[in-house]
């Protein structure tokens, strides 16, 4: 029998104008789906016009200017409908979403839908079953003692998976999705007998049970610095006050 990690999965990924998910806005995004390990990859992406000034510093990072997203961007509200229904359609096929550190992709995507189109994700998902693999955190579950820096590059390094272009939205995504299957492979006997709703389930609690020990880590160093437990989705501010 197949496992999870050996079949089809879907990925998503966003790059933004910066890292604040209730402030910054998106502006570029993929989903790259493959049907089965070593299958070929089909990917979308979406070129977005943010309506406001791309910094100077998230340039850098993804190389998308103010002068290329004016000329080839969308307008976000078509952009964000159409990722929310592509999103909703691979959990309809019940294809686990892989996301490399998803309560961020998938908090800008909610508060891009609520900015422009005055609704949710999970207005989008409505009943259908989301089951979100996450690698970061996977990674820092399985093999948690292990030094050094957690991102993409360095994952991808780790597990000898190739990241062509980092900081591209396909090829981030395309990376994440056979990182998963990397660390699925790696630890067999810790994931194969789980199903995708179970590991959804587990990875909310591991990711908690993370942000804690880093909130803790902050405390100890005199950082006031705040740590969200919320996975894979972050609540939104006001329901968070009420």
């Amino acid at each position: 029998m197949t496992c999870w990690y050996e079949g089809p999965l879907a990925a998503f990924d966003t790059e933004t104008t910066g890292v604040d998910v209730e402030g910054d806005r998106i502006v570029s995004a993929a989903l790259v789906v493959q049907d089965a390990a070593g299958g070929r990859f089909r990917a979308t992406r979406w070129l977005v016009n943010p309506g406001v000034p791309v910094p100077a510093g998230a340039t850098e990072v993804h190389g998308l200017t103010d002068e290329h997203l004016q000329r080839y961007g969308r307008w976000p509200a078509p952009v964000m409908e159409e990722v929310a229904r592509a999103l909703a359609e691979q959990c309809a096929a019940h294809r686990p979403l892989v996301i490399m550190n998803a309560p961020f992709d998938l908090t800008m995507l909610d508060r891009e839908l609520r900015r422009h189109r005055a609704s949710s994700l999970s207005r989008y998902l409505e009943a259908r079953p989301l089951h979100v693999v996450d690698p970061r955190v996977l990674d820092k579950h399985l093999d948690r003692y292990r030094k050094g820096r957690r991102t993409l590059t360095d994952l991808c390094a780790h597990y000898g998976v190739e990241l062509d272009g980092a900081h591209d939205a396909v090829a981030d995504a395309t990376a994440s999705l056979q990182l998963v299957r990397a660390v699925g492979k790696r630890f067999p006997a810790r994931l194969a007998h789980l199903s995708p709703a179970e590991l959804h389930t587990l990875q909310a609690v591991w990711h908690a049970a993370q942000a804690r020990g880093l909130q803790a880590w902050f405390a100890r160093n005199g950082s006031d610095e705040a740590v969200d437990p919320a996975w894979p989705l972050r609540p939104e501010l006001r329901a968070q006050a009420a």
